[in-house]
């Protein structure tokens, strides 16, 4: 810095003038922390604009060297535009932007969403001749690899819904007969198959061969089942008992949960695969930790057999459970608190309820009188479709 400006005189003190603005008697009047001063035709905008664009020392192209006159060139061209400023004093202001009162265009508006349309006819209807009709079986389970298992009678069979093929698995002795479960295992590959005689078979539908049976865990048929991996499969018999096997060991039960004193007619792990619910025919909906034999919360506000549970995909601790034929109730539970969240009355015995993998909504399948499928909007539980077609209870739904 150069020191001559230390040598410059003082100002001479005794000739300022107290400002106009500056009273020294307290004002009445707030303004605020802002002062703005008004300059008025104190400052000269022509000499401004001259001095902002005036060439400095260093900027003269005589000494410039040509590859940095270049670069400063390709600069104003590219980033620039052409001006030498980025900021500079200008004689007009840019003109406004064009407003417009008129309507928008039809391209400005969003289209509404249209509300989707559910079919009333069935896309495909397959023959099910000797299906038992029993509220304590589940003979119908849809795979992963998009193929259809069902049980009818002694047999089972596999529909293909994307080439449409159907084929036999497997068909058991009279003694075993009827088939009264069937659940495929996550990978598609493995399905389990549930029996009256108490024995549960593991089958490869790949080479249609058993690859082991799990034997002596029930006394009865086993009418429910469920896969929490590709290797525990939780199963449920007529006498309240839930087995959770471990079918790579060969002491397959390792563990055992006592809740329910009559059948066990459902059976569905949360996708957290922390927590399985139950329902029985006796009214009770129990929900178990995998490492607890005794129920984490036991609910029992339904006054007729709970076949229907349901796991919601969207929020883990929301489970749904539908009543029988004097129940008639769908009703939500947080099984976090342990609670009921809400009761919903269908009107008829509720035998099935699936989550919608798309869209918040909840399909419940139903008994007499109408023997209907129904669509309904969560939470509000508004009733958007009604499908018919069946002539007798829709007991299985997947």
């Amino acid at each position: 810095m150069d020191a001559d400006i230390y040598r410059e005189p003082l100002p001479d003190m005794r000739r300022w003038r107290r400002p106009p603005w500056a009273s020294s008697r307290p004002t009445t009047h707030g303004y605020g922390d802002r002062f703005i001063p008004n300059r008025g035709d104190r400052m000269n905008m022509n000499i401004a604009e001259a001095l902002l664009n005036i060439p400095r020392k260093d900027e003269s192209t005589d000494e410039v060297s040509p590859s940095r006159a270049a670069y400063r060139k390709l600069l104003a061209d590219t980033m620039l535009q052409g001006r030498t400023r980025v900021f500079s004093f200008s004689n007009r202001p840019r003109s406004p932007l064009e407003s417009s009162l008129e309507a928008p265009t039809p391209t400005h508006i969003q289209p509404a969403r249209k509300r989707r349309q559910i079919p009333q006819a069935p896309e495909k209807t397959l023959d099910a001749p000797d299906i038992v009709g029993d509220d304590r079986f589940n003979v119908l389970d849809w795979g992963s690899k998009n193929v259809l298992s069902i049980a009818l009678d002694d047999k089972v069979y596999l529909w293909n819904a994307t080439d449409g093929s159907t084929t036999e698995l497997l068909t058991v002795p009279e003694s075993c007969a009827p088939i009264t479960s069937v659940s495929w295992a996550p990978d598609g590959r493995h399905i389990a198959i549930g029996q009256y005689n108490s024995f549960v078979e593991l089958y490869d539908v790949t080479t249609k061969k058993l690859l082991r049976t799990l034997a002596g865990i029930h006394q009865g048929p086993v009418g429910s089942l469920a896969w929490n991996n590709n290797h525990l499969l939780a199963t449920g018999g007529v006498h309240g008992a839930i087995i959770n096997n471990d079918v790579r060991i060969q002491s397959h039960a390792v563990r055992s949960y006592r809740g329910h004193d009559d059948v066990i007619c459902g059976l569905k792990w949360s996708s957290c695969g922390k927590h399985l619910a139950s329902g029985g025919a006796d009214k009770l909906v129990n929900i178990w930790d995998v490492s607890r034999s005794s129920p984490l919360h036991r609910f029992s506000n339904h006054t007729s057999t709970v076949r229907a549970v349901a796991w919601c995909p969207f929020k883990d601790n929301l489970l749904a459970s539908g009543g029988g034929e004097t129940d008639r109730s769908i009703k939500f539970w947080n099984v976090s608190a342990g609670t009921c969240l809400k009761s919903v009355e269908t009107g008829s015995e509720v035998c099935g309820l699936l989550w919608s993998k798309n869209e918040r909504e909840l399909l419940s399948s139903h008994g007499p009188e109408k023997n209907q499928i129904a669509v309904w909007k969560y939470p509000s539980m508004t009733k958007i479709a009604e499908l018919s077609g069946h002539t007798s209870s829709v007991l299985y739904m997947t």
